[in-house]
């Protein structure tokens, strides 16, 4: 699926959704999402992994295992584990990044790991581990779904069994507006943020966040928007392994 919006740069970023005409800045609708690509197995020398797009996000995930797991006091004699780590380049943002870990990183790291371990059958593989890496390498705001959605794919991709692959989107509420997908700008300035992360088969939400301040009206309609959202990108997913091993 190739969604037709056009981004149209950084110099209209002086308001965020166009007097009269509900655009937004980049001229998207206001339950439109950023240009999104997907593409599977990427990297020869990982197990599974995808390289996503979603507006000038551009984000790396590469799995390995399942594998055996030889640190004793993480061990589950009755499943396996799933580590994740999100890192995003020094080269990802405006302003150089200072390589390494930081708060927030951990913080992703951890959410990512809860928002896919339901998603994945842990009991069939006892005492092992499952590594996800996730590398950005370009932010525009949203790359925790933009990574949870990629190391969904890179998941199956490696071929671990699986409930259903995890859809990540944000929606939000910037200038009194209830948004899809929202960008670097609207994430920063907008007043509301609420990404989630959906398994569209069984409509279970395996993650949801929100910063900022809605309306009990406003919650549900940016909630309706973010799983619209996850439905388009679950079958952008669906494409990126299809075009990879075939229907």
């Amino acid at each position: 699926m190739i969604l037709t919006s056009k981004l149209i740069g950084n110099s209209n970023k002086g308001s965020l959704i166009t007097s009269g005409t509900k655009k937004r800045p980049d001229g998207r609708a206001f339950d439109e999402m950023r240009p999104l690509k997907i593409e599977a197995g990427v990297l020869e020398r990982a197990d599974g992994s995808a390289y996503l797009e979603i507006g000038d996000n551009k984000v790396l995930a590469a799995v390995y295992g399942p594998r055996e797991l030889h640190v004793r006091r993480l061990l589950k004699p009755n499943m396996a584990i799933l580590r994740c780590r999100y890192n995003m380049a020094p080269f990802s943002v405006e302003d150089r990044k200072r390589p390494g870990p930081d708060r927030r990183s951990v913080e992703i790291s951890k959410i990512t790991t809860e928002a896919l371990n339901p998603s994945v059958f842990l009991e069939k593989f006892p005492r092992s581990t499952i590594d996800i890496f996730i590398e950005v390498l370009q932010a525009e705001g949203g790359t925790r779904c933009a990574g949870i959605t990629a190391a969904s794919v890179a998941l199956a991709d490696a071929g671990i069994p699986m409930k259903d692959m995890v859809a990540a989107c944000a929606a939000g509420k910037s200038d009194g507006q209830v948004i899809m997908d929202l960008s670097e700008w609207e994430d920063k300035e907008g007043e509301a943020d609420l990404p989630i992360a959906l398994m569209p088969r069984t409509g279970d939400i395996t993650l949801l966040q929100m910063d900022g301040h809605l309306t009990s009206d406003e919650f549900q309609e940016a909630l309706d928007l973010a799983i619209k959202g996850c439905q388009i990108i679950s079958e952008e997913q669906k494409n990126a392994i299809k075009n990879r091993y075939g229907d």
